[in-house]
């Protein structure tokens, strides 16, 4: 079922179906006009032990009852492992859903995203069964938005500008402006927008200022108390997934070390944890 961040999402893009080409006229490229539009469940795993998700998946509904899925994913290096999972999305939400499938990326540097850009062949080098081509949304084709105002009459647009240019020194004044746009909209509007921006920045520097425009700002949460539910939830996730990472890997871990990763609190360790649970050799290597 699609999360309540995808719910959000939903209420955004079924009130302003026009959002979305908006995005894509903004790199001359011409989508379909939707009727409406509906965010769908980004789980395409089927009965198969390797998880498979996407970060959105949106449906446009068209006229005569015809349908169009844009798939959004962020990439922030070059992967032709990635170009796996892409290939399974299409094919999977073709299958099942038999209509037209766009792949959306938006990729942090230049060189990612010629590289994203690239037709990527699968089979012979001369003859490939399926070839995987998506849009790609980069610094070189997706201007900084830092004017408030501009910012205010795109506000979605400013958030993928965020996400492109999340490794320029002008992120900072990107979220400026997108915050600005958000107390301009309605809440539940700024709400998950805020969400999907906090996700789209993924582990970087940018993220951590993102917060801090969040925490201060009354569309992010209602009240101090929603505030620490919100962050303990949070924690509770990152730490799972450190568990989930060493259990994967193979590494040992006792219950007093669960316990202590579960216990913490501080974001910004738990992320830096994170990163060296993927390349520890011992479980107490984490928190050298």
């Amino acid at each position: 079922m699609p999360t309540a961040q995808h719910e959000g999402l939903h209420r955004i893009f079924r009130d302003n179906p026009e959002l979305y080409t908006r995005a894509f006229e903004m790199i001359d490229i011409k989508l379909p006009v939707p009727q409406e539009i509906a965010v769908i469940d980004t789980d395409m795993t089927e009965i198969l032990p390797i998880d498979r998700k996407a970060d959105t998946v949106v449906m446009f509904l068209l006229e005569q009852e015809e349908r169009h899925i844009i798939i959004t994913e962020a990439q922030l290096r070059e992967s032709e492992q990635k170009v796996s999972s892409w290939a399974h999305y299409i094919s999977y939400a073709h299958s099942k859903y038999k209509c037209p499938v766009t792949l959306m990326v938006t990729c942090a540097d230049t060189g990612t995203a010629t590289w994203a850009r690239k037709a990527h062949p699968i089979g012979l080098v001369d003859h490939p069964s399926l070839v995987v081509s998506p849009i790609v949304f980069g610094p070189d084709n997706v201007k900084a938005i830092t004017d408030p105002e501009e910012a205010t009459e795109n506000v979605v647009l400013t958030m993928f500008s965020a996400f492109c240019h999340v490794e320029s020194p002008e992120v900072n004044d990107i979220l400026k402006a997108l915050d600005h746009a958000l107390h301009k909209v309605d809440q539940e509007t700024a709400e998950a927008l805020a969400d999907q921006t906090e996700l789209g920045l993924g582990k970087t520097k940018a993220k951590h200022v993102w917060r801090k425009f969040m925490h201060a700002s009354a569309y992010r949460f209602r009240s101090e108390s929603a505030r620490e539910y919100f962050a303990a939830a949070e924690a509770r996730g990152e730490a799972k997934s450190i568990l989930r990472i060493l259990d994967k890997r193979g590494i040992p871990t006792d219950q007093a070390f669960r316990d202590k990763i579960m216990e913490t609190t501080d974001i910004a360790l738990l992320e830096d944890w994170i990163d060296r649970a993927l390349d520890v050799t011992t479980a107490e290597d984490i928190f050298e």
